[in-house]
């Protein structure tokens, strides 16, 4: 049987590219239905209730999660107010969730949020980056938008891989169009950094 990366809150399966790649199979919960592919199984789930199947518990060998950040996220602190403390405290339910879970496999994990009000409630972040950063993996990821990631199980931080002389793109994030997909988009992992993370953290 092979080892399995388990991403939760995941629908774009970016993160788990490099790992089925390299033949891991890959898990993604997330409360969206997505259509499985090769060597990537999605499951519609609400992460408040879903359970790892016995079968799968044995085979993770990385946790990634990307809980929501609609409610906690500093970009949107001017519309916090309005939306109550019920929105807040959902939020940090799902986050704990996601804390929940890649503690308990015991194995190298991330947990992923932008700039976010969670270092206020639980811990600050481990590590900081821009998608620019891991651009050297993947050139299209020449663009910035600060992320925070939360670690633990051993998990091992790649250095950055950047390009020299290239002018990061500011805007990218901020401009993005409006649509159906724009949070999926806005929130899909850069595959640069998905790149690096297998690379330092593969086995």
């Amino acid at each position: 049987m092979r080892p399995v990366i388990l991403c939760l809150y995941d629908i774009s399966g970016n993160i788990a590219r490099p790992w089925v790649e390299a033949g891991y199979e890959a898990v993604c919960v997330d409360l969206q239905a997505a259509d499985d592919e090769p060597g990537i199984t999605h499951i519609q789930a609400d992460m408040l209730d879903w359970v790892p199947d016995k079968a799968l518990v044995e085979r993770v060998a990385f946790v990634a999660a990307w809980p929501p950040c609609n409610d906690v996220a500093v970009s949107g602190s001017r519309w916090m107010a309005g939306k109550g403390l019920g929105a807040l405290a959902n939020a940090i339910k799902l986050f704990d969730k996601a804390a929940f879970w890649c503690e308990w496999f015991e194995v190298p994990y991330l947990i992923e949020n932008p700039v976010s009000t969670i270092s206020t409630y639980w811990r600050k972040p481990d590590h900081k980056f821009h998608p620019c950063h891991y651009s050297g993996y993947h050139h299209e990821d020449d663009y910035t938008k600060e992320t925070w990631l939360w670690t633990g199980g051993g998990f091992r931080m790649p250095p950055p891989a950047m390009p020299l002389f290239v002018e990061p793109d500011t805007t990218r994030i901020h401009h993005m169009p409006p649509g159906e997909e724009r949070a999926n988009l806005r929130s899909a992992t850069p595959m640069g950094f998905a790149r690096a993370v297998f690379e330092y953290n593969g086995i």
